[in-house]
């Protein structure tokens, strides 16, 4: 199937936004695509043994569009963003879920063998990073909003300039700053130059 166009994206999201819901039905098979791979770049991200799929993901972003059906959507960047911003609420509430879990709420037995192939730590600290980028989101919306699109969104520096209408260059020194201040703040070392 060819890349829609961004303007019939924008076309069918202004009509969901009136009302139509056979708009929903043409936009879904045309985003999917492009969100599927946003949202398989974040799970190749976790370990070998996480439990939530591409699929459930995109599945919970769906569902959570649907609940949105009064949204006004400017184009299909603004789309864009708020399935990233939803993207990292699912997986963050996850992360939280699955802490609340391990600490020994909704204690589950497991038998020993199957203990042996599950894995309960994620990659990154999600929680940790959740809180450190609302932090950032205080003191910079922007560069908030940069780790958003393209941690959480996957999407690489051009598309993120698109979506935020600045140059690429500000998005690869937001970029490069926000990264160094969610370090500091979740406390891990880095070395200089990074």
């Amino acid at each position: 199937m060819a890349t829609p166009s961004t303007h019939e994206v924008t076309q069918l999201l202004h009509a969901w936004s009136s009302g139509d819901q056979q708009a929903l039905e043409k936009l879904t098979p045309l985003v999917y695509a492009e969100l599927h791979r946003r949202a398989r770049y974040y799970v190749a991200r976790e370990e070998p043994g996480h439990i939530i799929q591409t699929t459930a993901l995109i599945n919970e972003v769906y569902l959570r569009l649907i609940d949105a059906r009064g949204a006004t959507w400017q184009d299909r960047a603004h789309f864009l963003a708020v399935c990233a911003r939803m993207m990292r609420h699912i997986l963050t509430d996850f992360a939280r879920a699955r802490h609340y879990q391990k600490r020994g709420g909704a204690a589950q037995q497991v038998p020993f063998e199957e203990h042996l192939y599950v894995s309960s730590e994620p990659s990154t600290d999600l929680v940790a990073l959740d809180d450190a980028l609302n932090g950032l989101a205080a003191v910079d919306p922007r560069k908030s909003q940069v780790v958003e699109l393209r941690f959480f969104g996957g999407m690489n520096v051009q598309e993120t300039a698109e979506i935020l209408k600045v140059s690429a260059e500000t998005v690869k020194r937001d970029w490069r700053l926000a990264k160094l201040w969610l370090l500091r703040e979740m406390g891990v070392e880095h070395p200089h130059g990074s």
